[in-house]
């Protein structure tokens, strides 16, 4: 299942507590990318934040993975997790009646 994590910073987080973290959190980002968890990350232009595309059996496996980053771990940020489907359109337009 493809599930679309949004970045949310927590509120009150001065941007000082981040830097400590910074290296070990690219570093469990490297890692779950390499084992296939994350799919895809981008940064948002209109906000700094990241948005992610991970592959999960559901959003348990999916939150589990999220929360094992450091700045997750840390309370610095969390993740809106998103559960996706594929678009059914094209087969309500198009398919072939029987």
């Amino acid at each position: 299942m493809k599930i679309l994590a949004i970045e949310k910073g927590n509120p009150g987080v001065a941007a000082e507590k981040f830097k400590p973290h910074l290296k070990a959190e690219a570093l469990r980002v490297w890692e779950l990318y390499q084992s296939g968890v994350i799919r895809e990350l981008y940064f948002r232009q209109d906000w700094p934040g990241a948005l992610l595309i991970l592959e999960s059996k559901d959003s348990a496996e999916a939150n589990e993975a999220l929360n094992s980053l450091p700045l997750v771990k840390e309370g610095l940020i969390s993740f809106e997790v998103i559960p996706l489907i594929s678009y059914p359109g094209f087969a309500r337009l198009f398919a072939r009646e029987a």
